[in-house]
């Protein structure tokens, strides 16, 4: 059967970011609508905005994300549109589905860019589907989902690579004893004891050392922005990084697939500070980006559904 027929595009689902500076605003308003954010939070994160230049790179990076896809596909043989749809940013994910809808497409293939699920980074997205159907109406086209990929091998290289030329640019003596810290977003405690996002992080971040040949590593969290009375997961990758006693770091942003506000402010500035203060070396390591494997991986998975033999789908919500 071919990609055509099976379905009839794949859509990248991401979050979206602010293209300049009077988009900081709106964008914020959009993110926390309905979420009690304290106020101060919410200036704070402008700020860290303005610091970074007034705009946020995810759009622009997942564009290139999905250009190198469609380059990738195209060169395996398959044919698919590949389009982008975000939840909080143009290009929009309803815009996305209803373009798609006119153009004849009844079935898409949905990929999530989120490696590790829990409800703010798997079900919200889902849900956002589901609400930009039903405004569409009758000629939505329906999605089914890829699967789980945290421990695809091709993502386990393509993130070890950059841990790796993170470690290269310590000086010979400190990168045996430099301590690895994988990083992921702070969710409250009981979003993560509802979902697998612990388990897949330390099972990625196992994965990840192990390919390294590095015995030791930690995982800490960050940009945590919810209610302060409310029970988060820790540790603060900052709190991790004062307690080092200028032991050398690579600080490895597991749980962002490209850059955009919490590595470029919250890790490349707030962090590397603190390290700075407590004499520690610090290197960041790159997310997966653009990385040829993970894009080889991304094109593999979608490979693998777009020719499928009928009765063979899995299920629509898991992949």
């Amino acid at each position: 059967m071919s990609a055509e027929a099976r379905y009839g595009a794949v859509v990248l689902i991401g979050f979206g970011g602010p293209a300049s500076p009077a988009e900081i605003r709106p964008f914020l308003d959009r993110v926390t609508a309905g979420r009690p954010i304290p106020r101060a939070r919410y200036e704070e994160v402008v700020h860290h905005y303005e610091a970074i230049g007034g705009r946020s790179p995810f759009n622009e990076v997942t564009e290139r994300q999905a250009a190198a896809l469609r380059a990738r596909l195209s060169g395996a043989g398959v044919k698919i549109p590949v389009v982008l749809g975000m939840r909080n940013a143009p290009p929009w994910l309803e815009d996305a589905l209803r373009e798609l809808g006119r153009g004849g497409v009844r079935r898409a293939l949905g990929l999530v860019l989120a490696a590790h699920r829990c409800e703010a980074s798997w079900d919200r997205y889902l849900r956002g589907v589901d609400e930009a159907r039903e405004r569409i109406g009758r000629g939505a086209p329906a999605l089914d989902y890829i699967g789980e990929w945290h421990a695809h091998p091709l993502f386990i290289e393509a993130a070890a690579d950059r841990v790796a030329d993170a470690l290269a640019r310590l000086a010979p003596g400190a990168r045996g004893r430099a301590q690895l810290i994988f990083t992921a977003h702070s969710i409250p405690a009981a979003m993560a004891a509802a979902s697998p996002y612990l388990e897949q992080l330390r099972e990625s971040a196992r994965l990840i050392a192990e390919r390294l040949g590095r015995r030791e590593w930690t995982i800490a969290f960050q940009s945590r922005s919810g209610n302060p009375r409310d029970a988060w997961l820790e540790p603060d990758v900052c709190d991790v990084l004062r307690g080092l006693k200028e032991q050398p770091a690579v600080v490895a942003p597991l749980g962002f697939i490209c850059d955009h506000i919490e590595v470029l402010y919250d890790l490349d500035v707030a962090a590397a500070r603190v390290a700075r203060e407590a004499g520690v070396t610090m290197e960041r390591a790159a997310t997966v980006g653009e990385h040829p494997r993970f894009i080889e991986m991304l094109a593999a998975l979608i490979g693998e559904r777009v020719l499928a033999r009928p009765g063979g789908s899995r299920a629509r919500r898991d992949g």
